[in-house]
């Protein structure tokens, strides 16, 4: 259903070398966009690009903001979407950590949309997505940096609609709980460690225990609701959150 909207569009999407964000680029690609795939890993790009042959790979360090201002600005649609996670309880967190973490998942998106909006304006049409987390809308436990930048998004993300309404330009998020990716795959150790539990039992008494449906949720499932968010039907869906939760926003 997006292919039209997105037919030649150009569309940059961080974090692209794996997980969410590689969905999102392959999905984009299929539909037709010239797709800008954005992340550190150069190996994991260039694994990418090996399967999905057009890519335009740029290996970046988004916590840079002098690398991001050298990234192309004539951008029409922006999925911000990379990210890493920390688990600790707040008084043992880093401070660099909690930094990195606020300047990859909340400096990073502002910038990337600061400098892609005059293009947007110009000519009167733009698709910004925000790859938030159901964390964007709840808090949990020793994950302080991860939640406080997804609410930031959150916000950020807001302001923007407002801003773009008039200009053609729509500004969303996609609120995701647990996805089978390797962000995902590090948590549960993490989460192990923290909690004093195996790692199965990290997957069933943490990560689903607040879900109603009791599995992880596969990447391509938010590459399809991204190109949603771009396709023909989009265009009054703005200033939004949606979750794609299993249920847990639900209690």
């Amino acid at each position: 259903m997006s292919g039209a909207a997105v037919e030649g569009r150009v569309a940059m999407v961080t974090g692209a070398a794996s997980g969410i964000g590689r969905a999102c680029a392959a999905r984009l690609a299929a539909d037709g966009a010239k797709v800008i795939a954005v992340d550190w890993s150069a190996d994991g790009l260039a694994a990418l690009a090996a399967d999905v042959p057009g890519l335009d790979t740029r290996a970046v360090d988004l916590t840079d903001v002098d690398a991001i201002a050298a990234l192309p600005t004539d951008v029409d649609i922006l999925v911000n979407n990379a990210g890493v996670q920390h688990v600790s309880p707040v008084e043992e967190f880093p401070i660099e950590q909690f930094e990195r973490i606020h300047r990859l998942m909340l400096l990073a998106p502002f910038v990337l949309i600061r400098q892609s909006l005059p293009h947007m304006y110009e000519q009167g049409w733009g698709r910004i997505v925000n790859v938030s987390s159901v964390h964007g809308l709840r808090a949990s436990a020793f994950k302080s940096a991860y939640v406080s930048a997804k609410h930031g998004l959150e916000g950020l993300s807001k302001t923007v609609a407002l801003e773009g309404a008039d200009k053609g330009v729509t500004s969303n998020c996609v609120n995701p709980a647990y996805v089978r990716t390797p962000l995902v795959e590090k948590q549960i150790a993490d989460q192990a460690r923290v909690h004093g539990l195996s790692e199965d039992e990290v997957v069933e008494k943490v990560m689903l225990t607040p879900v109603a449906v009791k599995r992880l949720i596969e990447p391509a499932e938010v590459g399809d609701l991204v190109a949603f968010l771009c396709g023909p039907s989009s265009a009054s869906i703005t200033g939004s959150s949606f979750t794609m939760d299993g249920g847990w926003t639900a209690h």
